[in-house]
């Protein structure tokens, strides 16, 4: 009987680009939050490490991160063992929904368990690191984090003594347009000047003061270069949506809404159009 792991996407509420580093990366801040779409992970004993796709567009050779994840844990815990993984494709990628990165932090805690390892959180954070700045972030339980550095310094996010859970209903729109991280970075403008507190909006829970200053800065060389995002965004913004936002550097736009009957109305208009979409309605 094979083992299952799902992969949840997230959303980004605010990213700022703040500077370039001497490495060549950029530092940033931003408020990760784990949603409801997910792909699945699912494992089997095996001599050797191999891995299959439903989505034949995608590598399932060492570029792949979920193999890359899997030979650093082995390497790292001594496993000679070997597994054989099936990645099951839901969340579109070169979208900002971290997609690849939650698929690699799933396959560390799924091999963890097959192999009957016990890797301390601080080796599977310093594993994920070398594989992509979300990783962390998809190995921590808490549904959201506010994140600094190169977005792999995390902090809790927590309101009235209880971890931060997006208390809105949530549409996310994808356009069949994927983009790759290093060229939104080449075409973004680092700012570090007059920033709002990330932390202290996203914990207004003001959507009105959220569609004002909870801003991404990839959002006008995205939406400038790419029309079928710009499009994206504009079809959300005619709904009731209070709030509208690109997720992370990629093509994906999401409102979010005051109440869930808004949220699926506007899911309903967004059928005619090439999108792919997801709702995830409020919390109980």
């Amino acid at each position: 009987m094979p083992l299952a792991q799902d992969a949840p996407a997230k959303i980004n509420l605010g990213l700022h680009v703040l500077r370039r580093r001497p490495d060549g990366y950029h530092d940033i801040e931003t408020v990760l939050h784990r949603i409801d779409w997910a792909d699945t992970i699912t494992a089997t004993p095996a001599d050797t490490l191999s891995l299959t796709c439903s989505d034949p567009s995608l590598p399932t050779d060492r570029d792949n991160l979920c193999l890359q994840a899997a030979h650093r844990l082995a390497s790292a815990c001594d496993v000679p063992a070997g597994a054989d993984l099936h990645l099951e494709k839901r969340v579109p990628y070169g979208a900002g929904l971290g997609s690849g990165s939650s698929d690699a932090a799933a396959t560390l805690r799924l091999l963890a368990r097959l192999w009957d390892v016990d890797p301390t959180s601080e080796t599977l954070q310093e594993i994920g690191r070398t594989i992509g700045a979300d990783v962390p972030f998809f190995l921590q339980d808490a549904p959201a984090a506010y994140a600094t550095g190169r977005g792999d310094t995390l902090s809790p996010l927590s309101k009235d003594g209880a971890s931060y859970r997006l208390p809105f209903p949530l549409l996310i729109a994808v356009p069949s347009a994927e983009i790759a991280t290093p060229w939104a970075y080449d075409r973004v403008t680092p700012a570090e000047a007059n920033r709002p507190d990330l932390r202290r909006l996203v914990l207004s829970n003001d959507l009105s003061r959220w569609d004002e200053a909870l801003t991404n800065d990839f959002a006008p060389p995205v939406t400038t270069a790419i029309p079928a995002v710009d499009a994206a965004r504009t079809a959300l913004r005619a709904t009731d949506a209070a709030c509208v936002s690109l997720s992370g550097s990629g093509s994906a736009v999401y409102g979010l809404f005051e109440e869930t009957a808004a949220a699926r109305a506007a899911l309903q208009s967004l059928k005619p159009l090439d999108l792919r979409t997801h709702l995830m309605p409020a919390p109980n």
